[in-house]
């Protein structure tokens, strides 16, 4: 490629300036644990919001998109924009409950809810799990899209590429704690979308496209444009539509998508500056996440299929990228080559800022399991905040290097995204459930937890060697129902025949966070003094749904506009402003 000097200048005053943020926040940060991983619980709604797109906006979402529209079309984006729904319902019902809870980590929540050494067990091994093996893989995906970049844009090995990305974002991410994490989230996330529209925008004028008119008219690209799926065809319909809405946004778990909250995502809204900061921070992630951002990465995708219609196109292009490495999500760094010099400066650096937000995040937040779930709950109780902040330091660079050897061993991110949807296949609904309804007990989590990974590696590599549970092809779907019917079964049964937490847990909860009583009735009763909090859920699941049509109408809206689909465009734009009004009128009357 050629990169100019004014590029290598761009590149490099973006290190410098999320350096010096690290740096800038490093002093405050390393005076407690808690100013380290929640920043004082003192944050706004709109640095936390951005804070979490631009965590979102990993150097591997635009690759997987990328496969997904080359692979699906546009509407085998179904697959993640159903989680929406559950994003939603964070917003609207569960962000003030995690900030009432005024835990320090989602884990804590464990010993908050439930009692006894199955509580401690459960905080403890989800602490290694998420923190560390759940929090690796998804590090790991995010390090592959950056090996790619590398390898196509600069022509670097997979280790060179690893050293560059990772050192940098280690360095700032100790130092700064979750606020210069916020901070230089905020600062790379601009730099992260002014690159994706300007790349989006350039590549409509390259020759063999001409214009947005000759790209939407491609034999190519005209059978993916559509934003839903073939309704006459079942093994595209269910996979990609009804699946992903009926069952999967619930049912599964996966990181920054968690039903009821959790994650990075708790983690923000635990470190807000009160409830109404909480739920605003949510609400502009979901609305930027899901209704806006797409369509520069779309863009890009479909202008892919006539530059490098089969992925042998880009092997001819690209000899030097190892054959594992190769796949339909090389072609969104593939087309960033044809950027001319000063432009490709801010596209690199906006690529690396995507990797670095999302690296970042990940780091403080799977750290803080380490350091606040394991190591102080039950190897050190009596460590000082000083010691505290050094294990975060040191976990940070530990994590950044488990996940660079696992990412050396990865081939594409949609494999990566399906193994950790088929993991939390079934243990969604327990998240959503355990606020309002007392009979779930730790047992129940810990079954759900182990009976969906048996089932995840046994129809990952077990069935398909074997064929015990014959899966035709294009019914890969047929996995996660199973996964998420076998598991449900199992951790409702779990419930069912063991014994609930004890009464004095289960109040003590109840007052801190006061969730709605109707699921706690049988508990309360037994207590008469007990005020049973009538709670807003209704209205709350009236506004989830009144925020979900909102925000899938600025999605259509703006692909409607794009298209020049005035009528479809106007009729979306309106309902999405109606859905903003109503949104905007119920606000006051939420507490």
């Amino acid at each position: 490629m050629n990169i100019s000097l004014l590029d290598w200048g761009i590149i490099a005053a973006f290190f410098v300036i999320s350096m010096l943020i690290g740096v800038y926040t490093s002093k405050k940060a390393g005076t407690s644990a808690k100013e380290f991983f929640l920043s004082g619980r003192n944050m706004p709604w709109w640095l936390l919001g951005v804070s979490m797109v631009a965590t979102t906006f990993s150097a591997d979402t635009p690759n997987l998109v990328t496969d997904i529209v080359r692979t699906n079309g546009v509407s085998g984006n179904w697959v993640w924009w159903a989680f929406l729904l559950t994003g939603m319902l964070t917003v609207f019902v569960y962000a003030k409950l995690w900030r009432r809870s005024e835990v320090t980590t989602d884990l804590e929540f464990y010993e908050l809810r439930y009692g006894g050494k199955s509580a401690a067990f459960l905080r403890a091994f989800r602490a290694l799990y998420l923190g560390v093996f759940f929090n690796v893989v998804i590090m790991a995906t995010v390090s592959l899209a950056a090996i790619k970049i590398g390898g196509v844009m600069l022509g670097l090995s997979p280790i060179e590429t690893l050293l560059i990305a990772s050192i940098v974002t280690v360095i700032y991410s100790s130092l700064g704690g979750l606020k210069g994490v916020l901070l230089t989230d905020f600062f790379q996330f601009f730099i992260a979308m002014a690159g994706a529209i300007g790349a989006a925008y350039y590549i409509l004028d390259l020759p063999e496209i001409g214009s947005l008119d000759n790209l939407l008219t491609h034999p190519n690209v005209v059978g993916k444009l559509n934003f839903l799926p073939d309704f006459n065809d079942m093994n595209v319909i269910v996979p990609l539509l009804i699946m992903p809405l009926a069952i999967q946004w619930w049912a599964t778990w996966y990181p920054g998508a968690e039903p009821g909250g959790g994650g990075y995502i708790a983690q923000r809204m635990l470190s807000a500056k009160d409830e109404k900061n909480a739920i605003g921070a949510t609400l502009f992630f979901n609305i930027a996440h899901y209704g806006v951002r797409p369509w520069p990465w779309i863009i890009i995708a479909l202008g892919s299929l006539i530059i490098f219609p089969n992925i042998s196109d880009m092997q001819d292009a690209f000899p030097h990228i190892p054959v594992d490495k190769m796949g339909h999500d090389l072609a969104y760094s593939a087309m960033l080559t044809f950027l001319p010099a000063g432009l490709i400066g801010l596209v690199l650096a906006s690529l690396i800022a995507a990797v670095m937000s999302t690296l970042s995040t990940h780091l403080n937040w799977g750290s803080s399991y380490v350091v606040n779930d394991f190591y102080l709950r039950f190897l050190k109780p009596e460590a000082t905040d000083k010691e505290l902040v050094m294990v975060g330091r040191i976990s940070t660079v530990v994590l950044m290097g488990l996940a660079a050897l696992l990412a050396l061993a990865l081939s594409n991110a949609l494999e990566a995204f399906e193994i950790l949807l088929q993991i939390g296949a079934g243990t969604g609904a327990i998240f959503i459930l355990r606020w309002f309804w007392w009979r779930i007990n730790a047992k129940t989590e810990i079954a759900a937890m182990l009976i969906s990974l048996v089932v995840a590696i046994f129809f990952q590599y077990i069935n398909p060697k074997f064929n015990i549970i014959p899966i035709a092809e294009g019914q890969e779907y047929l996995k996660i129902l199973y996964g998420v019917i076998i598991t449900t079964i199992g951790w409702v049964s779990v419930t069912l025949f063991t014994k609930p937490e004890k009464d004095a847990v289960l109040l003590t909860f109840y007052r801190k966070v006061k969730p709605a009583a109707f699921g706690w009735k049988k508990l309360l009763d037994r207590y008469p003094e007990e005020e049973q909090e009538q709670g807003q859920l209704p209205m709350e699941i009236g506004l989830m749904l009144v925020g979900s049509v909102m925000v899938y109408a600025t999605l259509f809206a703006v692909g409607f506009w794009i298209y020049g689909n005035v009528a479809a465009a106007s009729i979306a734009t309106g309902i999405a402003i109606l859905g903003g009004i109503i949104i905007f009128r119920s606000w006051k009357k939420m507490r």
